[in-house]
Parts: C-alpha cells; sequence; structure tokens
C-alpha cells in the first residue's frame, strides 16, 4: 500500500517514522508545505517527497492519506481527500469549530470514503485495559471519573492562536476518553479556566489552566483538569472509581508524581517528558488500525463523528468557562 503523508512538522516526523516501520506500508510519499522540510524528512525515513500537497492528493498514486498538518489545515485537507476518493487519518481536531467539522464531514459522507480521527488514547495499553475492566462489571457502578492532562511545559507562543485552545487542544482527549470509556454521552458542563501565567496565554485569549466539572447521562461526573505548566513531567491520569473498586490509567513507574507519604515513592528517575514519549505505542498502534482498515476496507476504527463529539463537548466548556455558568451540551451548537 502507498500511504500519503501530508505535513512534516513534529507530529508528522513521528508518523513517518511510524508508518515506514507498519506492516503493509510500502511505500511512503512526504508533502509539506514547505517543500524543502518534506524532502529531509523523506530523505530520513527512505520515502519519497511530493513537490505540493496538491499532488499527492490529485494523483492516483497514492491509497490514503496521513493528514498531520498545522491544525487549521485539517478541514480543507479531508474535504479534497474525500473529493478525490481516499481514505484518510487525520490528527484532532476535524476542523476548530462546530460548523466546520459539520461541513468537512458532510464531504466524507458524501463521497463514502473512510475517515479515521486521532484520539491515541483508544490505542493505549491502560486505556484498553481500564474500558475492559469498566465494561466488564468489575469495578461495579463507576460513580466518579477524574481526568488529568498536563504538559510539561507550554507550547511556543506561534502556537496558541492557531491551537483551539488549551480546552480544545488538550482537554478534548479527554472529552473523548470518557465517552470512549463509559459508552455514555456527556449532557452538561462547567468550565473555569487560569491565565495567571505567561503574558501570551492571555493576549491569545487562552489560558493555561482549566477545570471541567462534567455530569453524564446516567448520574456518573467527572472532573477533568489541565495545565501547560507541570514542572515535574508530562502528566495523563484518569481514575475511575466504582463501588467496587478504583483503576486508574497512567500511574506507572514514569508517572510524574512525588508522595508526601513517609514510606511513598519518590519523584521518579526518568519522568515522561511529553505525549510523543508517553503514547508511542498508542500512536504506532492507530495508524497500523488504519492500515489494517484501509486494506480490509473494514469500518473506521474511530470515525469522524467522534471527532465532533468531543469538540461539541469542547465548545460547551468553552461557552461554560466565558459566561461562568453551567451549560446543557443540548443548548450548544
Amino acid at each position: 500500500m502507498r500511504i500519503g503523508l501530508l505535513g512534516a512538522g513534529r507530529i508528522g516526523t513521528f508518523h513517518a517514522a511510524a508508518l515506514a516501520g507498519t506492516d503493509g506500508v510500502a511505500e511512503l510519499v512526504v508533502a509539506d508545505a514547505d517543500p524543502a522540510r518534506a524532502a529531509a524528512l523523506a530523505r530520513a525515513v527512505g520515502a519519497h517527497a511530493a513537490r505540493t500537497v496538491g499532488e499527492v492528493l490529485n494523483r492516483r498514486g497514492v491509497d490514503a492519506v496521513v493528514i498531520a498538518a498545522t491544525t487549521t489545515a485539517h478541514g480543507d485537507l479531508i474535504t479534497r481527500a474525500a473529493r478525490a476518493g481516499l481514505p484518510a487519518f487525520c490528527e484532532k481536531p476535524v476542523a476548530l469549530d462546530l460548523a466546520g467539522t459539520v461541513t468537512a464531514l458532510r464531504e466524507v459522507e458524501a463521497a463514502g470514503t473512510l475517515l479515521q480521527i486521532g484520539f491515541q488514547r483508544r490505542f493505549d495499553a491502560g486505556f484498553l485495559a481500564a474500558r475492559e475492566a469498566l465494561r466488564s462489571g468489575a469495578l461495579g457502578r463507576v460513580h466518579t471519573i477524574r481526568c488529568v492532562t498536563s504538559d510539561a511545559a507550554p507550547p511556543p507562543p506561534e502556537f496558541l492562536p492557531h491551537s483551539g485552545g488549551l480546552i480544545r487542544d488538550c482537554m478534548v482527549h479527554d472529552f473523548d476518553a470518557v465517552r470512549w470509556l463509559t459508552g455514555r454521552e456527556v449532557v452538561e458542563v462547567y468550565a473555569r479556566g487560569s491565565d495567571a501565567g505567561a503574558a501570551f496565554f492571555r493576549e491569545a485569549g487562552d489560558v493555561d489552566t482549566a477545570a471541567a466539572l462534567l455530569t453524564l447521562d446516567d448520574g456518573t461526573l467527572v472532573t477533568a483538569t489541565a495545565t501547560r505548566y507541570n514542572g515535574a513531567g508530562y502528566d495523563v491520569r484518569t481514575e475511575l472509581s466504582g463501588e467496587r473498586d478504583q483503576w486508574v490509567v497512567g500511574l506507572s513507574g514514569r508517572a510524574p508524581l512525588t508522595s508526601a507519604e513517609p514510606d511513598g515513592p519518590g519523584a521518579p528517575a526518568r519522568p515522561w517528558r511529553g505525549f510523543l514519549e508517553r503514547f508511542e505505542g498508542a500512536y504506532r498502534a492507530e495508524l497500523a488500525a488504519f492500515v489494517r482498515a484501509v486494506r480490509d476496507g473494514s469500518a473506521s476504527p474511530c470515525p469522524g463523528a467522534e471527532g465532533l463529539r468531543a469538540l461539541h463537548i469542547a465548545e460547551a466548556c468553552e461557552v461554560s468557562r466565558r459566561e461562568r455558568r453551567p451549560v446543557r451540551l443540548a443548548d450548544v451548537g
């Protein structure tokens, strides 16, 4: 199978290496808005370089595309791939707003092509084990879920205006994971944010720390927190609290935590430093699942509608944060 990779930045570079070692991928073609960057990445992984993104999308030489371009380009590239009849894997989000997301997904539906959205936590071993425990009834009735997403350091200031903000960029992963783990839907949110960090967050209209309380349709309460400032390392944890047992995803020997108890563990010698390191296996697994789905003609492991639903929750949280009030999802979008 011949795969076109659209985007040669940080995540594109990672995906190029992963795809080069994925069963079923015979050839990789790299394209980027910067042809020199595409050529450099292609040389590094033994791939071919295209002069333009359009060259990949308009020619019939690829069987599918992986979209790893800047966030603002996702919707357009999904649309162009659909119109070209190409199955596509795309990093989240589909688009930065609900209207753009719906427009792109309508193009995919009209074309009848496969679209997989990159929510990599669905392919992480810990999240998979927790989902099985929850769905099997081993935890009993789950009444509380706690989600934590903490970056080791803020992103570059130039990233923020095109990211969608902390809630849409980071917490959206928690929103998707909660839906996927439980099989339930969020019906109401209440969110707050803080921009007490560097000035460039305020200048971008963003926050560096946020917290949300979500209510699921069965009454389960979910807390989700995120921050760009966690000097101890990169931390992603999800705690599932049930009447019979409690499970934690992300509580490993590399979790950047120090116990305050005299007999508790100290700080890890090698804490996680970033999302690519923490979720390397999950990223590889989701790309392998995409290649299998294209090859076998099977359903998308994470269809575009999942991206829409997670973004819907994020949009409701943004309304709640701005207006400082609880927001029902039925009243948004």
